[in-house]
């Protein structure tokens, strides 16, 4: 099935420099509402669950990623397909997609109905509970077979996450996220206007690839840590996330409750490490 290819818009603008104006066009990232459905086996029609902002494409892996880090599905085989909606003989709705979850996979759409309607801005609303997240059966990440990182791969990482942003090349104005191994290498870098989308992105595609838990995995995002970052890749068993900016202190106490080890303001060589430090350093505390 054909996805919607466009991620950028042009829009006409007037340019002002040096005391003189004039008439120009610019790329701007493209922002468009996506309706995310839920539809259990057996049922006639998909009950919405969410609406986000966000830039089109990727819209299958950003659907996955947020049904996985809201605990409506566990694995893969849980969803017989995702598909872009149709009204009667409309064309291709491409800002409407539905999960269509196979026999056997509980749900319960009034709870999701009630609790995770989302914006780009602010992300899942209504998760700020350390308690919730352990009654979800979230556990702390072991040490042992989990990322380690060195200090200098990981003080590259964000670099390496600008270098792949093409639509930010072009707009200026994009969060990216993407997923590093131990070697400090980014398979790929999942842009979009939110950056909680970007995750969703970045761990969907994971998710739908089967490659979960990513406890050898890094999240790498390029604008502040939060609470909602942090659950997710607490959900997707990543072991770090690498941030450009600020943790907020919800997020800190997220990540040493779990075991994640997380870095904010990832620039210029350096960083501040706010919980696993033993992923990067050799040291007995975290300080």
């Amino acid at each position: 099935m054909a996805r919607p290819a466009r991620s950028t818009a042009r829009v006409p603008v007037h340019r002002y420099r040096d005391g003189a104006v004039r008439r120009s066009r610019d790329t701007v990232s493209l922002e468009e509402p996506l309706e995310i459905r839920v539809r259990p086996a057996g049922a006639t029609a998909g009950v919405a669950i969410a609406i986000t902002m966000r830039t089109p494409g990727e819209d299958f892996e950003l659907v996955a990623g947020f049904l996985l880090t809201e605990g409506v599905i566990a694995a893969p085989r849980e969803v017989l397909e995702f598909t872009y909606c149709r009204s009667g003989s409309e064309p291709q709705e491409y800002n409407v997609v539905e999960a269509r979850l196979a026999p056997g996979v509980g749900v319960d759409l009034d709870r999701l109905s009630r609790n995770v309607f989302t914006s780009s801005s602010c992300g899942v609303c209504g998760k700020a509970s350390l308690e919730a997240l352990e009654l979800d059966g979230c556990a702390p990440l072991p040490d042992e077979g989990t990322l380690r990182l060195d200090p200098e791969r990981l003080a590259a990482l964000p670099d390496l996450l600008r270098d792949g942003q093409s639509d930010f090349d072009r707009t200026g104005g994009i969060h990216a996220a993407g997923l590093a191994d131990a070697r400090g290498a980014l398979a790929r870098v999942h842009e979009d206007v939110g950056r909680h989308n970007a995750v969703d992105k970045a761990i969907g595609t994971a998710f739908l690839d089967g490659a979960l838990p990513l406890g050898d995995r890094a999240l790498v995002v390029s604008g502040r840590a939060s609470f909602e970052i942090v659950q997710k890749a607490l959900a997707g068993g990543v072991a770090a996330v690498v941030a450009v900016g600020a943790p907020s202190s919800l997020a800190v106490d997220l990540a040493r409750r779990f075991n994640v080890t997380l870095a904010g303001f990832t620039r210029g060589g350096g960083f501040n490490l706010y919980a696993g430090a033993q992923r990067v350093l050799r040291t007995d505390g975290e300080g």
